[in-house]
């Protein structure tokens, strides 16, 4: 015999798999990485920095290399001494898909999954397991493409969750707007306050795009990434679900957000 699904006609409660294995990949690769300082191959001191430039430059998209030649071990920006080592081999086009996996730091990898653990799984039920795989891989290559157009001679390494994210920010706006999320403001004493997701992430996206237009020097946030990615996040969830909208109240969590 079938199981019926829940009352209210809510979608039943799957575990986000898809979320989930994403979080694990993205900790996984980090830990055995030499940014982490839990790998006692990558060295320590100049062989250290080395290891961690070499690292960002085969496996994080560089907007020039991507759009013209590949770049030489000077042009990379690598510290004194350090040398491209036998078979660094790269394909640039496909470091698009691997920087979504690679972060630049503890605070860089913890910020992202918060996110994604907070609105991700809101967006994977409603999607589906497959559809919402291919939908977070989709638009994380298209706001690191976008990104990379917008500064295409520069010679940093992009690397990061960020531009995927942004989409799921983008794709949970449109499907659960009226969901109230309980965010944490600092400046208010840590006083924990609960609005709307259509007011919190419009909020979180004007603060993205404003950011966009103060000037920057040396590394940064990718700023245009999260732009495009919640851009395209929206409107690709909104072709795939305007024959099918959300009624009022179905299925929409109550997240928390930082």
């Amino acid at each position: 015999m079938g199981r019926a699904g829940p009352p209210t006609g809510r979608p039943p409660h799957r575990l986000p798999v898809v979320t989930y294995t994403v979080i694990g990949l993205c900790v996984v690769v980090f830990a055995f990485g030499p940014i982490s300082g839990l790998d006692p191959g990558s060295g320590s001191g100049q062989a250290q920095l080395c290891a961690q430039a070499l690292y960002f430059d085969r496996w994080g998209v560089i907007p020039s290399e991507l759009w013209h030649a590949p770049l030489h071990a000077a042009a990379l920006g690598l510290p004194p001494g350090c040398a491209v080592p036998p078979g660094h081999a790269k394909v640039p086009v496909l470091s698009v898909l691997t920087a979504l996996f690679v972060h630049g730091g503890w605070l860089h990898l913890l910020g992202n999954m918060l996110f994604l653990c907070v609105f991700g799984a809101g967006v994977e039920r409603r999607m589906g397991r497959l559809r919402y795989a291919l939908f977070y891989l989709a638009v994380g290559c298209l706001a690191t493409f976008g990104y990379a157009l917008g500064h295409a001679h520069s010679a940093q390494s992009l690397v990061g969750a960020s531009g995927a994210i942004a989409g799921v920010l983008g794709g949970y706006l449109y499907l659960y707007p009226k969901a109230r999320v309980t965010s944490i403001f600092p400046f208010l004493l840590g006083l924990p306050l609960r609005f709307p997701a259509w007011l919190v992430l419009g909020f979180w996206f004007v603060l993205q795009w404003l950011s966009t237009r103060a000037p920057q020097t040396g590394p940064g946030v990718a700023y245009l990434a999260h732009v495009i990615g919640f851009a395209f996040g929206f409107l690709c969830t909104a072709v795939c679900f305007r024959a099918r909208s959300v009624p009022p109240g179905d299925g929409e969590p109550r997240v928390r957000g930082a």
